[in-house]
């Protein structure tokens, strides 16, 4: 029997490719292309008075310049808010080239087309745009005071508001023995894949249609947005995803306006045109994310187990809605977490400011519910005195599935479906030494250093629908070809998918090449994002690969004269169970798939020695079958399944200096069964990676006009690897019920809680509550000269 590759630690084949230098990103393709660059605003509020070009028209070289005038039709109209959601109650969007006003410094008022970028920039330098200044609305407290308006024709800010009941909050918190009330803080900040935004639109005159390049998280989306913008034919539009370095969220968003004006100028031109996004345009033009003002009330009894729980949160969305409210209605349906709370309330309100647009960023707004969560599960276990494990222990949910009663993001109630939080608790205590610590810290305190312990637990849905697709074709040679209509951005489906597919076929995983992101092969597909892929693309591939499977024994059992029960696909080799002398190669069966058996090659010729003559009264193929060994199948959940974890850190920080440093950092993830626990355990360490920068370093910094202070790596702080800890992992694998692999989500994993385990630790190590993040050495000084003046608020 082949060794099965599900749960192997197999090193991902797509690495040497890329490490040598042999990827194509989206600035690879089409190096002749004309080229693009925008004209972006300086200013966060202000009305457009008048665009003189003519200074730009007068450069050599320059092809075209647009303004909002010169876009086309429907590519005029507002760009689309992708996710509708009831709690909306004020959807603005902007355009493809700033229409009349601009609400963000950053946002895109002209595009200016040329022979080549440098060209194009140097034109664009040469725009004069007039403006009329308005107040800026900047933060969440202006934005919630209302004073400023963001939008004309809007009486306040409030982009959405919702309230989400469980139980009777109410009398949950005054039967009570014990109530605190905790106000939380979450900064914006920003995910920064190495490569940016980019897009390279070819239109075929003769054809009539467009083929796009983009480093998008949904090629499918991105095809169908650009065939309603710009008026043509679904069929006539294709969209391709080469290498894409990294993404973490902000390309799931589309259109960018980039990628319909870059569209728009291809078609007018007739030409093939280029824009990739410097990182300064990244910065300020790209999504931000993060940013909530949180305010909690919890009951609780003498044991620390949780009465009632009343939540209110403000989510700064910035100055469009363009994916709707998905990061703020995620926080709210994940707060709760692994816990059993009988009586609970949610409120949030979105808010409009003259900054940047938020869409999602790793962890996607589950990390703000952790923050709420485990500060208040901390704050219960310093009220009582009771150590912190123990408050969390007594308060987990233990039987599954367990109702959350609330509505998660594909509009099905979430329900955790699966998993074992007593053992994972277990298990971090031990990994962690927690039960020990006292004693390190009495030795650290002896050698005149200050250290702390912390934790946090999480859940987090994953696999969300509707729907993803598999499509599996074995060549007469044996090569097995795989395409999935998700792109990829570093998730390594290139080695996870092959594993799943090989698995199931009974071949070699080298002869299993994995294709992602192309429309011309599978045009329907959701997308990379909220840890999906291997559960969607995972299980379609699963289910399309049984197909082909079930498809090839059925006519190797002719050629065999086998009952297809009685056979087995091994190492390629389709035989009969015990009886290795009666089989044929896979690559044969493909060959027979086909009526049409031309020899082009050893493997076909060599096919005829199994072939079997049809009866002369039935037709080649037979009704509801297709030629060839190829099959195509969809998998669609019945609702998200609910991954989780804990993570526990050690921290010293210097009682000169307030540095902060990670001594230890330990998880203990869930994620089901796992594909390939190499590629897990990668994808815990970039996602801690990723919260190390959301705890202590990653701001995004406004001053009170609009300007964003930090636009470059210069100010804009992010860990090196010098500053992230060695990561100590330890694994649960209870399966989900709700797919053939029982698999959960994992890519987000490692950042949802980590900004909340390490502000635990600092917690213990200052002896001075925290509630707000990120903590830097010099908020954590002044914290601590503000906690000794016995001033509360500015401690906090």
């Amino acid at each position: 029997m082949t060794t099965r590759l599900f749960g192997q630690k197999i090193t991902r084949r797509e690495d040497p490719r890329l490490l040598t230098g042999h990827g194509r990103y989206v600035d690879d393709v089409s190096g002749s292309a004309i080229a693009a660059a925008f004209v972006r605003s300086p200013h966060a509020h202000a009305d457009i008075l008048d665009i003189d070009v003519t200074g730009a028209l007068d450069v050599a070289g320059v092809i075209a310049v647009w303004t909002h005038e010169d876009l086309p039709g429907h590519a005029a109209e507002r760009l689309p808010m992708l996710i509708p959601n009831p709690s909306i109650v004020a959807p603005h969007t902007g355009y493809a080239l700033a229409k009349d006003h601009v609400n963000f410094v950053g946002e895109p008022i002209v595009m200016v087309v040329a022979e080549n970028r440098y060209i194009a920039e140097d034109a664009a330098n040469l725009i004069d745009v007039e403006y009329n200044f308005c107040d800026p609305v900047v933060g969440v407290e202006q934005a919630r005071e209302g004073s400023r308006i963001v939008h004309e024709g809007m009486e306040d800010n409030v982009a959405a508001h919702i309230v989400q009941n469980v139980g009777d909050v109410d009398s949950g918190l005054d039967s009570a023995p014990h109530v605190l009330e905790l106000d939380l803080e979450f900064e914006r900040s920003a995910c920064m894949p190495m490569e940016g935004k980019g897009v390279v639109a070819t239109w075929d005159p003769g054809e009539g249609s467009l083929e796009v390049y983009s480093s998008t998280q949904t090629s499918t989306g991105l095809r169908a947005v650009l065939a309603a913008k710009l008026e043509i034919p679904l069929t006539k539009v294709e969209v391709i995803t080469p290498d894409v370095g990294g993404a973490f969220g902000v390309k799931i968003n589309h259109p960018w306006p980039e990628e319909l004006a870059v569209a728009c100028a291809a078609r007018a031109l007739e030409a093939t045109v280029k824009w990739t996004e410097d990182r300064r345009e990244h910065f300020i033009s790209s999504a931000h994310e993060r940013a909530q003002t949180q305010w909690v009330k919890v009951g609780f009894d003498d044991e620390g187990r949780i009465h009632g729980l009343d939540v209110k949160f403000w989510h700064d969305n910035g100055a469009y809605l363009p994916y709707g409210v998905i990061v703020p209605l995620n926080t709210s349906t994940h707060i709760m977490g692994p816990y059993v709370i009988p009586s609970f309330r949610v409120e949030y309100w979105s808010l409009y400011t003259n900054t940047v647009m938020v869409t999602p960023y790793r962890g996607a707004g589950r990390a703000h519910a952790v923050f709420m969560m485990e500060r208040t599960m901390d704050a219960i276990a310093a009220e009582l005195g009771l150590d912190r494990a123990e408050v969390r222990l007594r308060n987990f949910v233990r039987e599954f599935p367990h109702p959350m009663g609330l509505r998660m993001q594909d509009g099905a109630e979430g329900c955790i479906d699966s998993g074992d939080f007593v053992t994972s608790l277990d298990k971090l205590k031990a990994l962690v030494g927690w039960d020990e610590f006292e004693s390190y810290r009495e030795q650290a305190r002896s050698e005149g250093r200050q250290v702390g312990i912390g934790l946090a637990c999480y859940i987090e849905s994953t696999g969300a629908g509707p729907y993803e697709g598999g499509h599996i074709e074995v060549e007469s040679s044996g090569r097995v070809n795989v395409w999935t209509g998700l792109t990829t951005h570093g998730q390594a489906h290139a080695t996870v998918f092959a594993q799943i597919v090989a698995d199931e076929l009974g071949v070699p995983i080298d002869s299993v090449q994995v294709n992602t992101g192309d429309t011309r092969k599978l045009p329907y597909s959701v997308g990379t994002w909220g840890s999906r892929g291997a559960v969607m693309a995972g299980n379609a591939l699963h289910l399309t690969a049984k197909k082909v499977r079930e498809k090839a024994l059925r006519i190797a059992g002719e050629s065999l004269e086998a009952d297809p029960d009685d056979l087995e696909i091994v190492e390629g080799l389709v035989q009969v169970k015990g009886d290795v002398s009666a089989s044929m190669p896979l690559a044969a069966v493909s060959v027979l798939s086909n009526p049409l058996r031309y020899a082009f090659d050893e493997s076909a010729r060599a096919a005829t020695a199994f072939a079997r003559e049809s009866p002369a009264d039935e037709p080649s193929i037979k009704p509801g079958e297709q030629p060839g060994l190829e099959e195509q199948e969809f998998f669609s959940p019945l609702r998200s399944t609910v991954a989780n974890g804990m993570h526990a850190a050690i921290v010293e920080t210097d009682p000169e200096t307030a540095d902060i440093k990670i001594l230890r950092y330990c998880v203990i993830h869930d994620c089901g069964p796992m594909v390939n626990p190499l590629v897990v355990e990668g994808q815990v360490h970039g996602g801690v990676a990723q919260g190390v920068g959301g705890a202590l370093y990653e701001k995004m910094a406004y001053d009170t006009d609009g300007q964003l202070l930090n636009a470059s790596f210069m100010d804009f702080l992010m860990p090196f690897a010098s500053e992230i800890p060695h990561i100590e992992t330890d694994h649960l694998e209870t399966p989900s019920p709700l797919n053939p692999l029982g698999i959960k989500g994992a890519g987000e994993a490692g950042t949802i809680p980590t900004a909340s385990a390490i502000a635990s630790a600092i917690e213990d190590a200052e002896g001075i509550p925290i509630r707000s993040m990120p903590l830097d050495p010099s908020t954590l000084w002044h914290m601590r000269a503000a906690h000794a003046e016995g001033d509360v608020a500015r401690s906090h």
